[in-house]
């Protein structure tokens, strides 16, 4: 299986996807949207909106997905069985308040390419 996860480094949506990966012990790219140009315009012009996170799997685009949305694109797609291991993170949910003012905190030591 190929798959390629359209993801900002630090984001609730796009950790529920990393723990979805981890969960089914996957294989893939994690492209980074947020520091690469070029990368970003790559997953707008494939999925045809600005949205993350998106993840190819196979040449089929699922845009503006959670974890949980591709947990169940897999599972009903028979391309994963079905398992009882837990993920460190939630799979359907945005970062928290703390998670937010944390990379406030630690962009303000950094400074980030921004392109949206």
């Amino acid at each position: 299986m190929e798959i390629k996860a359209y993801l900002k480094p630090h984001c609730g949506w796009s950790m529920g996807v990393r723990a979805i990966m981890d969960k089914y012990s996957l294989n893939y790219d994690d492209l980074d949207i947020i520091n690469n140009r070029e990368i970003y315009e790559e997953m707008v012009s494939k999925s045809g909106q600005p949205l993350s996170p998106c993840v190819e799997v196979n040449g089929i685009m699922l845009a503006d997905v959670s974890g949980e949305e591709v947990e169940n694109y897999l599972l009903s797609n028979k391309l994963v069985q079905e398992n009882e291991k837990s993920t460190e993170v939630p799979i359907d949910a945005p970062c928290s308040d703390e998670e937010h003012a944390a990379m406030q905190q630690n962009e303000s030591n950094s400074s980030p390419i921004r392109f949206f």
